[in-house]
């Protein structure tokens, strides 16, 4: 069921929600670019769970208006528009990828809302201190991420065109990344359902405009507006060792900071195989109690 919420500082975010309407919520964050098409289990599945998840596109992705900018930390009052126009009082929240700083950012500044919290191949903040921010990175993302820290204008010059291209050929992506991508993560995307589910998610993602990619890449090389040690609940950290993406290091440094984190790292998945993770990450998130 899809529909549109408006926050409080009059922008509208157009939301997805799947599984049972009256099951146990999970918030999803999509990654980047990415949008509520994204990776998801299937509508029955969630259903015979007893599960209800929410997915949105971030500002600028999609259907969601821009919110020139943002921080990760700005997702808080999206989020809280969403939870309070679904009449949810508390619910699970799960990030992969671009997503996962978002879930970190609901997991510290909702404690009283949030009660469980889950990333996939996240990244940490940009002035992690004692991380090798880079180490491990596909030299793609340390350009792009480079650009973003030092030439903040660089980024729109850099992913408009890209935007563009994707937006008439979607397959654009997918082949700029099968130069990159590991053996694990090249078994993942040539499956023809992935592909098939990657091609809609990106398409809509850029639909109408290419804001969602540039300030999402902005915001992860800012200030995120919140510290990940400060977090009370309890964190799960699920990432691929193979992971060029989003190197491991990045959850790690992570674990070692949150106060009830729980990093899982398994050694022959990479980046997409976060997709074949989000099922037993979701029984997790709704394990507790």
């Amino acid at each position: 069921m899809r529909r549109r919420v408006r926050t409080t500082d009059g922008r509208h975010l157009t939301v997805e929600r799947l599984g049972d309407p009256r099951g146990r919520p999970v918030i999803l964050m999509h990654g980047t670019p990415g949008s509520r098409l994204g990776p998801a289990p299937r509508g029955m599945v969630l259903y015979q769970r007893g599960t209800q998840l929410i997915a949105y596109d971030r500002p600028g992705y999609g259907g969601s208006d821009r919110l020139p900018g943002r921080s990760v930390a700005d997702v808080v009052q999206d989020v809280t528009a969403i939870a309070d126009a679904l009449g949810l009082d508390r619910f699970a929240v799960v990030g992969r990828s671009g997503g996962a700083p978002h879930a970190l950012a609901c997991a510290a500044l909702l404690p009283e809302r949030v009660t469980r919290a889950a990333t996939l191949v996240t990244l940490a903040p940009r002035d992690a201190d004692g991380l090798d921010w880079f180490a491990g990175m596909t030299p793609h993302n340390v350009r792009e991420y480079q650009v973003a820290t030092r030439d903040p204008e660089g980024v729109a010059a850099r992913l408009t065109p890209r935007a563009e291209a994707i937006r008439a050929n979607p397959v654009q992506l997918l082949e700029d990344l099968r130069r990159e991508l590991t053996a694990p993560d090249r078994l993942v995307v040539k499956d023809a359902g992935v592909r098939s589910m990657l091609l809609r998610n990106y398409q809509e993602a850029l639909r109408r405009s290419p804001y969602g990619w540039i300030d999402d890449a902005l915001a992860f090389c800012s200030p995120w507006g919140f510290d990940p040690a400060d977090i009370p609940g309890e964190v799960l950290l699920w990432h691929g060792e193979q992971d060029v993406f989003s190197p491991p290091s990045h959850s790690r440094w992570l674990a070692a900071r949150i106060p009830h984190a729980t990093a899982v790292l398994e050694p022959a998945a990479a980046h997409f195989d976060a997709l074949h993770a989000l099922p037993r990450v979701l029984t997790w998130l709704l394990a507790e109690g």
